[in-house]
């Protein structure tokens, strides 16, 4: 079998071009960005880093890529797959639509099942794609789309962190890895079967699955980053180790793992162990993730879906106040960074335009709804702790 992957970032080499070495399944990498198209080209393989467990560290080999431009070649390779995976990050979805487009309807000739997985950090990527390949495909290929073709969804569990500078000089394509090897996939949306890939761990209740995960790391994640960031804190690792900082995460696993719990019928005994995961994950040192990355773009991440105004909406809707939570977002809204374009504009609105301005047009909360108040509430309590300067 041979897979084509759509992206070739951190994740992409770091996790399932590393995962499919391992498998020995051959694949070639799609990329927006020729320099890199043409490093992966010019060295054929690139080192995976496990980090903190230096004995499984893996040079991938006979790498390939092709650059998005060539979409000639990009169909034919997508015809010859028998999967494809996306890492493109969930805002750049939009232009893998023609070139699916283009190699479904060229695999529609050839005849075989095609498995499309999404591995983004996203709201419904798979729903996305679909939509999108449904509206452009020619009516010639229709029918082989809707029966031969899956799209369906991964969680990407391991992280992969920029490397050093020394280490890039020995190999500009170096990835360093998180530990972790399972890649859960939803079983309901796939056709015929995946490639017998190390660490697939196909689900059937994927949506609770989605779920637990985002608003369990997602959360914690958001919680450390913009708590961390006030705190002057500037990797993650440091920050989750902070006792202000934990007393406020621990309230955040428990609201969250009530609100699951009952939406999910999980027992809330095993939802608070995998909050633990999440906890041993943020807490680890080898690990060395920044909080600038984790915490950027805000607008995004202070979203009404989002990890922390969506977690606190999913926490009040099953009848649990979400204090530690509207702390966290209380955080994220004085999250400051100069690096950062979204992080200035949303410093400009606070400023110019007010609170009442971000909850409305960024959180798309009502100001003076329970929560709306409930923010203000801890923005003024984050102003007397001392952690808010303005």
């Amino acid at each position: 079998m041979k897979c084509v992957i759509l992206g070739a970032g951190k994740i992409a080499r770091g996790f399932i071009g590393h995962l499919l070495y391992l498998s020995d399944i051959p694949f070639i990498f799609v990329e927006k960005f020729d320099g890199l198209v043409d490093l992966l080209n010019e060295r054929g393989q690139y080192t995976v880093n496990i980090l903190g467990n230096s004995e499984k560290n893996c040079v991938v080999k006979g790498v390939k890529a092709i650059p998005f431009a060539d979409t000639e070649k990009v169909a034919e390779a997508i015809a010859d797959a028998d999967a494809v995976f996306t890492s493109v990050g969930g805002k750049n979805l939009g232009d893998l639509v023609p070139l699916l487009v283009k190699g479904i309807e060229r695999k529609a000739e050839k005849g075989g099942n095609l498995n499309v997985v999404t591995c983004e950090n996203w709201k419904l990527p798979a729903t996305i794609l679909k939509n999108g390949v449904e509206e452009a495909i020619s009516e010639e290929a229709k029918e082989y789309f809707h029966t031969h073709v899956g799209i369906t969804e991964a969680v990407i569990m391991r992280s992969a962190i920029e490397s050093s500078p020394e280490l890039l000089k020995q190999d500009p394509l170096i990835v360093n890895v998180q530990d972790f090897w399972e890649l859960p996939v939803d079983a309901s949306r796939i056709v015929g079967s995946l490639p017998d890939i190390k660490g697939l761990k196909l689900i059937e209740s994927f949506t609770g699955f989605l779920e637990r995960k985002f608003y369990t790391y997602n959360a914690a994640n958001g919680t450390t980053s913009y708590l961390g960031a006030l705190l002057g804190y500037e990797k993650i690792a440091d920050a989750a180790h902070d006792e202000r900082i934990l007393k406020i995460l621990d309230g955040v696993y428990q609201e969250t793992a009530q609100a699951l719990s009952k939406k999910h019928h999980f027992p809330l005994e095993e939802q608070l162990a995998f909050t633990l995961t999440s906890k041993r994950k943020l807490q680890d040192y080898t690990i060395v993730d920044f909080i600038e990355r984790n915490a950027r773009d805000p607008l995004r991440k202070l979203g009404p879906d989002d990890r922390l105004v969506g977690s606190a909406r999913l926490v009040l809707e099953y009848g649990i106040k979400p204090d530690n939570l509207c702390i966290a977002i209380a955080a994220a809204i004085y999250y400051k960074s100069e690096n950062d374009e979204f992080a200035r504009e949303l410093v400009r609105i606070r400023t110019e335009e007010g609170i009442d301005a971000v909850l409305e047009n960024v959180c798309k909360l009502e100001p003076n709804g329970e929560l709306g108040m409930l923010i203000k509430e801890k923005i003024a309590l984050l102003k007397e702790w001392g952690w808010i300067h303005e």
